[in-house]
């Protein structure tokens, strides 16, 4: 299971692990799959945020990524 932490940017997170992004938009953070996206608001925009930002509960992103094979840390 990859390791990724609410702490670290989108940015970084989708990085180091490209599949994160289909998977991310396919829990509904849609907004992630839009041009430039990533490379403006993923600079400062960690998981985190974006759960409190869309409305998700941490912990039901967190089992839909475990789902995925990511573990969230903090």
């Amino acid at each position: 299971m990859k390791e990724i932490s609410l702490k670290t940017s989108i940015l970084e997170l989708c990085t180091a692990h490209p599949d994160l992004i289909n998977i991310m938009r396919d829990i509904g953070f849609v907004n992630i799959t839009k041009p430039g996206m990533i490379q403006s608001a993923g600079r400062i925009m960690t998981i985190s945020k974006g759960c409190r930002a869309m409305g998700f509960s941490v912990e039901k992103v967190s089992k839909q990524l475990e789902q995925q094979g990511f573990k969230l840390t903090d």
